[in-house]
């Protein structure tokens, strides 16, 4: 339940929002308060295609750092705020740029494939970004005699590799969150509910992901919860992402795996934090341009080769 604070602060920030011409965008990982305030929830692929699309002058990015990187490389005429600035990604802070270099010097012919997950520097350097929604249509478009090298996260690479029968050269670097959770935590929870349907998100490695019902991204486990038969779904991602499901499907029974699977990244950004950075127009985020451009032609290789049609 949230305290009249908290709601008092909901309808201030979006007033303000109206006031400042302001399209407050948010991943699913987010608090509840904040999903609900937001005038786009999604995954890393959708934000990136509102935050192009939306017609406000100004974007907030509730979401870790990449994410508002992404928002300000695609969208120079606007102007991009994060309301924490030291919201960032473990995972992503792991990539060294000069290994990418290092890789490409030694490897001109291969293919360079970066998650979205990563800083804006390493996107610049790579061929085409993916996220998990879209990766395995990204590599598989990619002729099989390129080498490839998958730029964190690990596990979602080696997922890619899997189901495509492709082998790929996997960066090492991995997200801590969907690593708190152990093979026999899912076996205990499936003992307890036998009924139930386990969705599990492609960045646990694969001692969970088979035992796995689905894998798939964010917005993927929230489809399937959706139109999924099963009446239970045990959830392997971070525990933000409840929030949608219960409210897209609240019939039915969905039990986060465990309680430990929570991004203190993602959940430093409060109300608080995001009513001070609309008010006071802060904090700015920047890409320099030359970076912009070289990173801007892997993220539109990104969309144009996840709209293709390829049968």
């Amino acid at each position: 339940m949230l305290d009249s604070r908290s709601r008092r602060l909901m309808d201030e920030i979006i007033d303000l929002k109206k006031q400042k011409d302001v399209f407050l965008l948010a991943h699913y990982y987010q608090r509840p308060e904040i999903q609900m305030i937001a005038d786009y929830v999604g995954d890393s692929y959708a934000m990136a295609l509102a935050a192009r699309d939306c017609s406000q002058s100004t974007i907030l990015v509730a979401g870790v750092d990449f994410m508002a990187e992404t928002a300000a490389i695609l969208c120079p005429d606007k102007t991009v705020l994060t309301p924490e600035p030291l919201a960032t990604c473990p995972m992503a802070n792991k990539v060294v740029i000069e290994d990418i270099i290092k890789y490409r010097q030694e490897h001109p012919d291969a293919v360079i494939v970066s998650y979205v997950n990563t800083p804006a520097e390493v996107k610049a350097v790579s061929d085409v970004c993916c996220t998990s929604s879209n990766a395995a249509k990204i590599v598989a478009q990619i002729s099989p005699d390129r080498q490839i090298l998958f730029v964190p996260d690990q596990h979602l690479g080696s997922y890619i590799a899997e189901k495509l029968g492709r082998n790929m050269e996997l960066y090492s670097s991995e997200c801590p969150t969907h690593q708190r959770i152990t093979a026999e935590q899912l076996d205990q929870l499936k003992e307890q509910y036998p009924e139930a349907a386990i969705l599990v998100h492609p960045e646990c490695p694969k001692e969970i992901r088979d035992k796995a019902d689905f894998i798939g991204s964010t917005s993927g486990i929230i489809d399937y919860a959706v139109k999924s038969p099963y009446q239970v779904l045990i959830i392997v991602t971070e525990s933000g992402i409840m929030h949608s499901i219960s409210e897209k499907c609240p019939e039915k029974k969905a039990i986060l795996a465990s309680e430990e699977l929570i991004c203190p990244n993602m959940k430093s950004i409060t109300l608080e934090k995001i009513h001070y950075s609309i008010l006071n127009n802060e904090t700015l985020v920047e890409v320099p341009e030359d970076t912009r451009i070289k990173s801007l032609s892997a993220l539109e290789k990104m969309i144009d080769w996840t709209s293709r049609d390829t049968g």
